[in-house]
């Protein structure tokens, strides 16, 4: 790789070039894509003016542009894209916006490269490296200022379903996975700025539904909803929501369909059987193949429930 010396303004003005041609090519406009002498020339460039002696070393001035690039990229084009946009369509510009930043951190990355293996090794402590340095301004800049408005729209459409509308299940999975991408390997945003709020949501629509359906409803056909709840939650789990969520959903919707209710449910269950008999093992299997029934068999019949609920275990457990 042959040496060359490069003075700032005309190294800036090459590499500026590239990064405008970069962006081109992300916004989906009309620009051929690079070739291996653009791009090894963009390489070299910035090789070049990393390795030149004190003053003309510009290895921070470098770094601090590649930041810079970012911000000003998000600033005067991502950011006013995703604000201007409400409900469905923001969610497929934030997904789309954020696609296109992690491609462009592959790219910047790789012309910049010499800063990661060089300047930022040396670095290090007080220097983030080249791909942190992309997403934690994703992060900053776009994140923390929709990623309410993200929410609010993600548990719309998530209500929508509940109540038996379709949805477009493939956005949802990757907005959300968007909330587990940018915690950078930590799952912090993912539980603080979604799950917790969708758990909090779920407990509404289910203690809302259970306090229909408890008087509405034969016992029977109250457990077999609960059921099915039950299974269209696991369901969301397996489309959409991170697999971390599915104990919490699940037991979030136990606690406020059977347990808040179990007074009354043992109560209409009494009424309609008229009778303890009606406690056998295979209505048990019958109304409790998921468990369901656990808590109720529990509170009711302590001498056998323990009996019969294993039973049932057992018997769902071979299914």
């Amino acid at each position: 790789m042959g040496y060359q010396f490069i003075e700032w303004d005309q190294g800036w003005d090459y590499i500026q070039k590239g990064i405008t041609k970069l962006k081109r090519i992300v916004q989906g406009l009309s620009e051929p894509q690079f070739n291996s002498e653009e791009y090894m020339r963009l390489y070299t460039t910035i090789y070049n003016m990393c390795i030149q002696k004190h003053p003309h070393n510009y290895s921070r001035q470098l770094y601090d542009k590649y930041r810079e690039t970012f911000e000003e990229y998000i600033t005067s084009t991502v950011l006013p894209s995703v604000i201007e946009k409400h409900g469905e369509c923001m969610l497929q510009e934030f997904v789309k916006c954020w696609e296109n930043h992690k491609i462009m951190i592959r790219w910047l990355s790789r012309f910049f490269s010499f800063l990661d293996d060089y300047y930022i090794a040396q670095n290090h402590a007080s220097h983030p490296g080249l791909n942190e340095v992309g997403l934690n301004c994703f992060r900053n800049m776009v994140y923390q200022k929709v990623n309410a408005n993200v929410r609010f729209s993600v548990l719309v459409l998530i209500g929508k379903e509940r109540e038996g509308e379709q949805i477009d299940r493939a956005l949802l999975k990757n907005v959300i996975d968007i909330f587990v991408e940018i915690g950078m390997g930590h799952m912090d945003a993912y539980e603080n700025d979604f799950e917790g709020y969708m758990l909090i949501d779920t407990r509404d629509y289910y203690s809302h539904k259970a306090s229909i359906w408890i008087w509405e409803d034969t016992y029977t056909n109250y457990m077999l909803k609960a059921e099915e709840c039950l299974r269209r939650e696991r369901d969301r789990v397996s489309h959409y929501l991170h697999p971390s969520s599915e104990k919490k959903l699940v037991e979030n919707v136990k606690h406020w369909l059977v347990v808040v209710n179990v007074t009354q449910l043992i109560e209409k269950k009494h009424s309609e059987s008229g009778c303890s008999a009606w406690l056998t093992v295979d209505n048990v299997e019958e109304l409790s193949r998921k468990f369901i029934a656990n808590v109720i068999l529990e509170q009711e019949v302590p001498a056998q429930g323990s009996t019969l609920v294993q039973q049932a275990e057992d018997a769902a457990m071979q299914e």
